[in-house]
C-alpha cells in the first residue's frame, strides 16, 4: 500500500473514530431500542420476585434458606447455561436466541405461578435462569454488536436497561405480591409475551440473521477464553462480590421487618440508584480514578455497607437505607467491571460475557442458600459480616491482580 492510501486509510479511520466519540449513546438504531425495551422486562423479574420471599416462605410452610434457593437454582442455571449461550447464538442468530430466551422465561414463570410447593418452585425457577442465560448474554453482545456509538456507550445504555427494569420491578412485584405471591410470577410470564411481541414487530430480521456467526463457536470457547489472565481475573472476583450482592438481594428482606409493598419501595430506591449511577456517575469515576481502583473503591464500601448491615441488623431504618445506598454502589461497579470484561483479552465480545458470567454465576448460585443457613446456624447477623468478608476478598484479590488488568484502564466509558 503506497504512503498515500495510508494517509488516506488512517485519516478515514481517525474521522469515524471522532464521528463515534461524538456520537451520543441515545442515537441508536431501531434493533438496540428493541433489546433494550425486551432488557428492562426481563431484569423486571428478578425484582418482581423480591418483595414477596417472605411472602412464599409463610404460605408454602418454607424455611428461609428453602426460600432462598429460588435465587441458588436461578444463577446455578444460569452460570451452566452460559456457556452455551455462544454456541446457540452463532447457529440461530441474535434475534431469535433472544426470543427462544424470552419464551422459556415466559413458560416457566407462568408454571411457577400455578406450583404448590416450594420445591416445584425452585426447579421452575432453573427454567426460568436457563431462558434468562439466552437472553441476559445475548442482549448484551446484542447491543454492543448493534450499536453505532462504541462499544463503551453501548455498555452503558445495558446496564441503564438493567437498571430501570431492577428499580421498576419490585414496585410492581409489591402491588401484584400484595394480592398473592402468585401475581409476580404471573406478572412476570405476561410482561414477557410484550417483550416477545416487541422483539418481533420492532427488531428486524436482517438484524438478527446478519449477526449469524460466520464460524460456529464451540462450548470449549468459553474456556478458552478463560486462559486470558485479566478475564480469569474478573470473573473470580465477580463471583466473590456476588457472594455480598446476593446476601443483600436475597436475605435483606427477611430483617427489614416489612410487607410486600414495603419491600418493593425500598427495593425501588436501592433499584433507582443503581440506575442512576451506572449511566451518569460511573464515567465521571473511570475517567478521574481509572476502572480498577474505581471498582476496587465501590467494592471496598459496598463491604464497609454489609458489615454494617451485620452490627445493626435490628435497627430497622439502617437496614434499609444500607439497602438503598448499596444500589448507587453497585450501580457504579456493575458499569466499571463490565467495560473491564468487554476490554480485558482479545476474544468476541459474546465468548468473554459468557466466560465471565458463568464465573460470577456460581457466586450467586452459592450465595443466598448460604447466607439463609448461615442465619439458622447463628443469627441473622452473619450472613452480611460473612457477605462483606467476600466482597473485601474480591478487592484484595483484583488489587494483588492488578498488573494484569491494568490495561483495561485504557478503554473509557463513554467514549
Amino acid at each position: 500500500m503506497s504512503s498515500t492510501s495510508q494517509s488516506v486509510t488512517a485519516s478515514s479511520a481517525k474521522v469515524a473514530s471522532e464521528t463515534d466519540t461524538k456520537s451520543h449513546f441515545l442515537n441508536q438504531p431501531r434493533a438496540v431500542w428493541a433489546v433494550f425495551f425486551a432488557c428492562i422486562i426481563a431484569f423486571m423479574g428478578l425484582g418482581l420476585v423480591d418483595p414477596i420471599l417472605v411472602a412464599i416462605a409463610k404460605q408454602l410452610q418454607a424455611t428461609p434458606s428453602q426460600v432462598t434457593l429460588l435465587f441458588t437454582s436461578y444463577n446455578a442455571v444460569m452460570a451452566v447455561a452460559m456457556l452455551i449461550t455462544g454456541m446457540i447464538s452463532s447457529r440461530l442468530g441474535i434475534k431469535w436466541t433472544l426470543i427462544v430466551g424470552i419464551i422459556l422465561i415466559a413458560v416457566f414463570s407462568a408454571l411457577g405461578g400455578f406450583s404448590n410447593n416450594i420445591w416445584a418452585l425452585v426447579g421452575f425457577r432453573g427454567g426460568w435462569g436457563l431462558g434468562n442465560a439466552l437472553f441476559v448474554a445475548t442482549a448484551l453482545a446484542a447491543i454492543v454488536s448493534l450499536s453505532t456509538s462504541g462499544t463503551a456507550k453501548a455498555i452503558i445504555l445495558y446496564e441503564a436497561a438493567i437498571g430501570l427494569g431492577i428499580s421498576v420491578g419490585p414496585l410492581l412485584g409489591g402491588w401484584l405480591g400484595g394480592m398473592s405471591w402468585r401475581g409476580p410470577f404471573l406478572g412476570v410470564a405476561v410482561l414477557m409475551v410484550v417483550a416477545f411481541f416487541g422483539l418481533i414487530i420492532l427488531m428486524p430480521n436482517k438484524a438478527g440473521s446478519a449477526q449469524v456467526s460466520q464460524v460456529k463457536t464451540s462450548i470449549k470457547d468459553p474456556f478458552r477464553a478463560l486462559k486470558h489472565r485479566s478475564l480469569l481475573i474478573f470473573g473470580i472476583g465477580a463471583a466473590l462480590y456476588n457472594f455480598g450482592f446476593f446476601t443483600l438481594l436475597a436475605y435483606a428482606p427477611f430483617v427489614m421487618g416489612l410487607d410486600e409493598h414495603g419491600i418493593g419501595f425500598v427495593f425501588l430506591g436501592w433499584g433507582i440508584l443503581l440506575a442512576i449511577t451506572s449511566v451518569f456517575t460511573a464515567p465521571i469515576l473511570q475517567k478521574r480514578f481509572g476502572t480498577v481502583k474505581s471498582m476496587a473503591a465501590m467494592l471496598t464500601l459496598f463491604a464497609l455497607v454489609l458489615i454494617a448491615m451485620g452490627i445493626w441488623t435490628s435497627t430497622q431504618w439502617l437496614i434499609i437505607s444500607s439497602v438503598v445506598v448499596a444500589g448507587a454502589l453497585l450501580g457504579n461497579n456493575n458499569t466499571l467491571i463490565t467495560t473491564a470484561v468487554m476490554n480485558s483479552a482479545p476474544v468476541e465480545r459474546s465468548t468473554a460475557s459468557a466466560a465471565y458470567s458463568f464465573l460470577r454465576f456460581i457466586g450467586g448460585a452459592i450465595a443466598p442458600y448460604f447466607a439463609g443457613k448461615l442465619a439458622e446456624w447463628y443469627n441473622s447477623s452473619v450472613p452480611f459480616y460473612v457477605g462483606g468478608a467476600f466482597v473485601l476478598i474480591s478487592v484484595i484479590f483484583i488489587v494483588f491482580n492488578h498488573k494484569y488488568v491494568k490495561h483495561v484502564d485504557e478503554a473509557t466509558i463513554g467514549h
